[in-house]
């Protein structure tokens, strides 16, 4: 029981340390434009990182975390060996400024801590391939989304007509298919509908994907309000939209960040017998994870805000916008298909993809394949680190 405290205090802590290792990510751009200050942008980050605990229910990215080392391959010191490894590198590369990936991490370290202790057949290879295919996916999902949407955005201030018929196209194809999931047998409803409506929004199997859906609508309308305004109009709806964007990939980073510790915390339960299964996951698991990593972006990271705010491209409010909504966009995406995707490799990928709009040399390539490297690495080394400090602990304990 004492061991199993440790390994929940351990995630925990780690929980914390991934909220201020990632909070440049949500933060970076909405600072470096100087919309908000530092101070008050970890404010609003940390809000909207709690707030996903109140939308993202089905724990489909803490399932495949859970998933990713066979069940009977799982010991208390497996999990403890594999958090040590996660917290080291994080703060490692926290410490150096490099914005590597939390998730990668913790994924790498507990996969290598089971590999030392029962082989390579401990892992199970899908969700480690899922993984691993979203180290490329992720930020290029997030450059050509924000690509597209400065591009949308910056023909819709400049009063062509072709983004008008797509922001058209797309209100109306939102609506379609919000209405179309919202349908029911008209005979059962009895003139209910509006509180059938209301049920079927509150519900969180659906809210998420109701977010990403006005997320787009309001991209859309805001296409559309664009071809109406001046420059100057223009900067100042910007400056106030970053806070929306930057809130929905708050959203998107407390609820993608969280669950992998929740997925951690949940297997050490059912290693030690405290549980039988994943469904049995103790409410206090998410709520405690949510609030970890909210804290944890309280207290900033303003080594790496640097690097992600400044180093690749110079971002204006219209590029935080776009970036920022991409990388909303595409981490509701991935939590929809249950993917566990590193939030600093999207937003990364996005803030590329605003710069690249502009011209290709507006990116410092030379700070970007550094960062690809870190990227690169940090599994491996991960692991790595796991199977070693999961032989010191053997070692520690006497083997036990």
């Amino acid at each position: 029981m004492t061991l199993l405290i440790i390994v929940i205090i351990l995630a925990i802590i780690f929980d914390f340390i991934n909220g201020f290792h990632d909070a440049a990510n949500s933060i970076a751009t909405v600072v470096s434009t100087k919309v908000l200050t530092p101070l008050q942008a970890v404010l609003w980050a940390a809000l909207f990182n709690f707030a996903a605990f109140f939308i993202f229910k089905d724990h489909g990215v803490a399932n495949t975390v859970a998933k990713t080392v066979k069940e009977e391959s799982i010991t208390l010191t497996v999990v403890m060996a594999g958090l040590v490894a996660a917290i080291a590198w994080n703060l490692i590369t926290w410490w150096y400024g490099i914005p590597s990936s939390s998730s990668h991490t913790l994924i790498g370290g507990f996969a290598g801590a089971a590999i030392a202790h029962a082989g390579f057949m401990s892992v199970q290879p899908e969700p480690v391939i899922k993984t691993l295919s979203f180290i490329f996916l992720a930020p290029i999902v997030g450059l050509i989304m924000a690509a597209i949407i400065s591009y949308w955005l910056l023909n819709s201030f400049r009063k062509s007509i072709w983004p008008k018929l797509l922001s058209l196209l797309i209100i109306g194809g939102v609506y379609w298919l919000v209405a179309s999931k919202l349908q029911t047998d008209p005979a059962k409803l009895k003139g209910e509908y509006e509180s059938y409506l209301v049920k079927v929004i509150l519900d969180t199997k659906n809210f998420k994907w109701l977010l990403l859906a006005l997320i787009i609508t309001i991209i859309g309308g805001l296409s559309l309000f664009l071809s109406f305004l001046s420059s100057a109009s223009a900067q100042r709806w910007f400056r106030r939209m970053q806070l929306v964007s930057s809130a929905a990939f708050s959203i998107g980073h407390g609820g993608n960040d969280a669950q992998k510790v929740m997925g951690i915390i949940t297997v050490a339960l059912i290693s030690s017998g405290q549980i039988a299964s994943f469904e049995e996951m103790p409410n206090w698991v998410p709520l405690v994870c949510y609030t970890a990593i909210a804290a944890g972006t309280l207290s900033g990271g303003w080594r790496i805000i640097k690097t992600m705010g400044t180093k690749i491209t110079k971002v204006t409010p219209f590029e935080g916008v776009a970036a920022e909504t991409a990388g909303a966009l595409t981490l509701f995406l991935s939590e929809g298909l249950k993917i566990p995707v590193s939030t600093t490799h999207t937003i990364t990928g996005s803030i590329i993809g605003v710069g690249v709009t502009k011209r290709i040399s507006a990116v410092r390539w030379g700070v970007t394949v550094n960062l690809l490297w870190a990227w690169i690495l940090t599994i491996p080394v991960s692991a790595v680190m796991g199977g070693v400090f999961y032989f010191l602990l053997q070692f520690a304990t006497g083997g036990k």
